[in-house]
């Protein structure tokens, strides 16, 4: 009974000459060997079937993946009125404080903050853009998800979310807004919160939240309208 010839490799390192003769037979009458030239046809017809998509049919997925809308983060201190600013941020100057970041065509923030008699009130802005929107639906999931408790925001972006809690040290009520906003591949964020520290008290929740819902509907209008200008 015949033995069964060796891998390829190590018949190549023991008999040349042998492999050489396979490899021939390979090229001209094995797996290898070229097509007849009806069945090469037949075969590019049957590439381009599959790769040519007929008139009115679906594309591959890959190939209706939606580009990014966006590719860099707005400057944040310009994303809202000065208006807004006075009227959230009682004695805040209104040109903010725009917060160091490591790569600012990621992510971009603006802090304003002011202390009036005895109400002190802190807004926070920030831009994230994302390389797609996959992770950007997959960012503001996760981050609605730990914020809990809140709710959806008709008509902010594409997916808009609020939350408000407060919290108590030394007796001291404070009553911070989240908002949390996406458009395709872009987030926008929204931290606003304010205490009072003659009464110890926390401003209402809603007027926390209602301005931290104004806040997030402006500076989602700076960055449609940057990308629009772009």
């Amino acid at each position: 009974m015949q033995s069964l010839p060796l891998p390829l490799a190590l018949t190549a390192r023991l008999l040349p000459v042998a492999v050489l003769a396979a490899a021939g037979w390979a090229m001209s009458s094995g797996p290898l060997a070229a097509a007849p030239a009806s069945e090469q046809e037949s075969a590019q017809e049957s590439r381009s079937t599959q790769t040519t998509p007929e008139p009115g049919t679906t594309p591959s997925s890959e190939a209706s993946v939606t580009p990014p809308k966006f590719t860099a983060a707005p400057a944040p201190c310009g994303s809202l009125a000065k208006a807004t600013i006075t009227a959230l941020v009682p004695g805040a100057k209104t040109d903010g404080k725009e917060i160091p970041s490591t790569d600012e065509s990621v992510r971009r923030t603006c802090s304003w903050n002011a202390l009036k008699g005895y109400d002190y009130r802190w807004l926070d802005v920030s831009f994230e853009v994302m390389k797609t929107e996959e992770q950007a639906k997959k960012s503001y999931t996760e981050r609605t998800t730990e914020k809990s408790g809140g709710g959806e925001v008709p008509g902010l972006g594409e997916e808009g979310y609020s939350v408000v809690n407060l919290t108590t040290e030394d007796k001291q009520q404070t009553r911070e807004g989240m908002v949390l906003a996406r458009i395709s591949n872009a987030l926008v964020s929204i931290n606003y919160n304010g205490s009072d520290f003659e009464s110890k008290k926390a401003p209402a929740t809603d007027e926390i939240n209602k301005g931290a819902i104004k806040a997030a509907k402006e500076a989602m209008g700076a960055l449609e309208n940057g990308a629009k200008k772009s």
